[in-house]
């Protein structure tokens, strides 16, 4: 009899070299520049805009994290705050994407913007923040696949890593974004479906109506919205994400590939509409994982979907089809962070190689995609948890969020102003931050160590010192004005001869 390990490397492995097959087969016959490798300009409309949004924003962790806020961290009041801050994130785009493009129509990254709006310190300063978050996000993905095929079938962590990031390798660098966008519109046809049959099964499986009167009967509070630690965890997941998905490259690249600012608005207000339930029905799996941890204690928490998966002995079929779902969730992440994290260091190779030419440039970006990677498989491999580089990063991003997109709608608003103003925002945040073991870093302050102040610290202080700023300085008749021209930059290439074939 073959075992459940022997299927699930058989499906990983057919599903890694479905999309690569699918990636290369469409890079073939595309002549690959440095623009369309990075941006794809204007090249994508209607469903696919926003099924590549959709795909994108989704990822492997859809199966731990909602579920791990529901049963252990609040119940549905938790739920509802991480469905409004991944849905709120996108939705943003909805607002500030249509008026990057506007002030710079040829632009390709927010680190781009920045340099061209604020100047140097902003610029290494936002660089920094958006590579981090991108790598630590890019490493928790490859764990997450990682961590569930070893749940399911005990495939060992090093093997799931290296299979789904090799493929992923291959036609990210061969096609770059326009085959990560064409991946992307598959894999949304088969997540969204996949993720409603997979959860439907369970709640089957667990009785239907019966499964949410036992959870009614044992803990009547994590089904409250009034749950105060729900709401509590919800509103610091509301900061995070929204704060942490500004600086996702990835959302920048598909504001500049939808084909116009009406196409932004559809795809990413659809996808939030979209995001939102998929979110809630998955975290909904956790609170109904609760009253099951008399005979399993250790189903509370990230791996509650998993160990549901275990407990109620689900058939092959559907063991088969959560393995397919957690490996296209994390592809349609992982290609998006790969691509997105070497389109950040372009402006930097077009100034610092000795041979800045379009194909050359190209070359090394392809070449820096493989080389981010690496470091994340070593990561997965072993199973190393993010967790608390993630609060880091939240942290970093919340005290920059409101300096930067200001400077989208504020003419007086200076590179210093705004590079002060996320520092002391910073500062503010660390005062009520955590150590690595989630104890106080600065104990004598009242109400240390809990993130929702140390986030919400950190969004207000460098909200408040900006506006404070610049309102005085226009009072005092010594704000300069930028001139928005300024951000009218160039495409990286437009002569024919520096394209390559894939």
């Amino acid at each position: 009899m073959v075992s459940i390990g022997a299927i699930a490397l058989l499906v990983t492995l057919v599903t890694a070299a479905a999309f690569t097959l699918l990636g290369v087969l469409y890079a073939g016959r595309q002549r690959i520049d440095l623009e369309s490798y990075m941006v794809n300009r204007n090249q994508v409309g209607g469903w696919s805009a926003l099924a590549t949004v959709t795909a994108s924003a989704l990822g492997a962790w859809i199966l731990f994290s909602p579920q791990e806020a529901g049963s252990a961290f609040g119940g549905v009041s938790a739920i509802l705050g991480y469905c409004l801050g991944s849905a709120g994130a996108v939705a943003l785009f909805f607002i500030v994407g249509p008026r990057l493009r506007h002030l710079m129509p040829q632009g390709h990254s927010l680190n781009e913007y920045v340099k061209h709006r604020f100047g140097g310190p902003m610029y290494w300063l936002v660089e920094t923040v958006i590579v981090f978050y991108m790598f630590i996000y890019l490493a928790a993905e490859l764990t997450a696949i990682a961590k569930a095929l070893q749940l399911v079938a005990d495939v060992p962590l090093g093997v799931t890593a290296l299979v789904v990031i090799t493929a992923v390798f291959i036609y990210t660098t061969v096609g770059g974004l326009g085959t990560t966008i064409l991946t992307d519109v598959v894999q949304f046809v088969v997540i969204v479906p996949l993720l409603l049959i997979c959860s439907g099964m369970i709640v089957v499986a667990l009785g239907g109506t019966d499964a949410f009167i036992a959870v009614s009967a044992q803990q009547p509070e994590l089904l409250s919205l009034g749950n105060i630690d729900g709401v509590r965890f919800g509103a610091t997941l509301i900061i995070a994400i929204v704060a942490a998905e500004v600086f996702n490259q990835g959302n920048w690249q598909r504001v500049y590939a939808c084909r116009d600012s009406q196409t932004v608005r559809r795809a990413f207000l659809g996808s939030a509409v979209i995001i939102l339930p998929l979110i809630f029905i998955a975290g909904l799996l956790g609170v109904l994982a609760v009253p099951l941890a008399a005979e399993q204690p250790d189903i509370i928490g990230a791996t509650a979907f998993f160990g549901l998966l275990s407990q109620l002995a689900m058939p092959g079929w559907v063991l088969v089809s959560v393995i397919v779902l957690a490996l296209v969730l994390v592809m349609s992440s992982l290609d998006t962070m790969l691509n997105g994290i070497s389109s950040v260091f372009t402006l930097d190779l077009m100034r610092v190689l000795p041979d800045p030419s379009a194909k050359n440039v190209l070359r090394v970006s392809r070449i820096l995609t493989v080389l981010i990677g690496v470091p994340a498989i070593a990561i997965a491999s072993q199973g190393y948890s993010v967790l608390y580089l993630f609060f880091v990063a939240d942290l970093i991003c919340a005290a920059v969020l409101f300096p930067m997109l200001y400077g989208l709608y504020s003419r007086h608003l200076t590179g210093c102003n705004a590079f002060v103003s996320s520092l002391i925002g910073m500062v503010a945040g660390l005062l009520f931050f955590q150590k690595p073991d989630f104890s106080p870093l600065f104990p004598m302050v009242p109400g240390s160590a809990d993130l929702l102040h140390s986030f919400a610290a950190a969004l207000i202080t460098s909200t408040v010192v900006t506006l404070v700023w610049t309102t005085l300085a226009k009072q005092n008749g010594t704000a300069p004005v930028f001139n928005y021209d300024q951000l009218q930059a160039t495409p990286y290439v437009v002569q024919a001869e520096d394209s390559l074939p894939a």
